[in-house]
């Protein structure tokens, strides 16, 4: 019985994402509870090997953001405590963590990315790497920290590249700017759930305000886009979790250039092992559109739960 299952809810912890994941984790743990789950909330610290050790849950719901979160970090001591957990394995959530390692495994699986580069951040902020516009992002970071975009005729890159307090690790890609829609779709198990078209609200990208700001975006579900495109990108939303290796839920991102004299290309940015569960979330949502409650959802990611992911 799901009441008999006591669930350790990993949130908060250390990174840039700290207040996302601690949101995330009060959500979910709140859900699991209405489900009949026993839960415990902790807020990770360095020594969270030891506490769950003495605490020994039946799961670990992994509700952390970015890094030691989603890198395999916190996925290797799960698996050397023998705690089955939610979400993707050590490697999967290596791999999709680092931009650059997964374009890699996404290109080889013939999912359609965008010309990029990495490079030193001091080595983009000299001259433009490439034509513009372009995104330059870090290469480890999740939740849209870090990412600058250049426009059009930018006379120079962006000159925070050169701060000395440049809190997001010294290798960034640098990516072609990819105009039109931002798409994103959900894989739940070996199932790709509905599109969501993105419409950032008085802001110029998706960044991190227009995801989890209440009313930073508009949510458009069923994307209303053609038929081929949104089936298009189910599928490679489900090739690209695969691919990688992923596990429970994960999170596809795309951008759509569906502009009336625009390329008509339909690019992959990355895809999401540890995708936000707040309230202005977009899983739950996609979830719920497919007919799974909130509840429902993060009681079937308990029941999927497992070591050797």
């Amino acid at each position: 019985m799901a009441n008999q299952k006591h669930i350790a809810v990993l949130m908060g912890g250390w990174a840039s994402e700290r207040d996302v994941s601690l949101n995330t984790g009060a959500g979910c743990a709140e859900a699991l509870e209405r489900a009949g789950y026993r839960v415990t909330r902790i807020d990770v610290d360095r020594n969270i090997s030891a506490v769950l050790a003495d605490l020994k849950p039946d799961v670990a719901f992994n509700a952390l953001h970015g890094p030691f979160g989603e890198d395999g970090c916190i996925q290797g001591i799960l698996e050397y405590l023998a705690i089955p957990y939610t979400h993707s394995g050590v490697l999967a959530s290596a791999l999709a963590m680092n931009k650059e390692k997964a374009k890699h495994i996404l290109k080889a699986a013939g999912v359609p990315l965008a010309e990029h580069k990495v490079m030193h951040r001091l080595e983009a902020a000299k001259g433009h790497p490439m034509k513009t516009p372009y995104v330059v992002k870090p290469v480890t970071e999740g939740s849209s920290y870090g990412v600058l975009i250049v426009g059009e005729g930018a006379a120079h890159p962006p000159q925070e590249l050169y701060r000395d307090d440049w809190p997001y690790g010294d290798m960034v890609m640098v990516e072609r700017y990819i105009p039109g829609r931002e798409l994103t779709c959900a894989v739940m198990g070996d199932v790709a759930l509905g599109v969501i078209d993105i419409v950032p609200v008085g802001l110029d990208f998706y960044d991190y305000d227009a995801k989890y700001r209440p009313g930073g975006s508009k949510h458009i579900l069923p994307a209303e886009i053609s038929p081929n495109i949104y089936q298009s990108i189910q599928n490679l939303s489900l090739k690209a979790h695969q691919a990688l290796g992923c596990r429970g839920v994960s999170r596809a991102d795309f951008r759509y250039d569906d502009r009336l004299h625009g390329t008509g290309e339909l690019i992959c940015l990355e895809v999401n092992t540890q995708p936000g569960m707040t309230a202005t979330s977009l899983v739950p949502e996609m979830a719920a559109h497919a007919g799974h409650s909130f509840e429902e959802l993060v009681a079937w990611m308990v029941e999927d739960a497992s070591c050797g992911r």
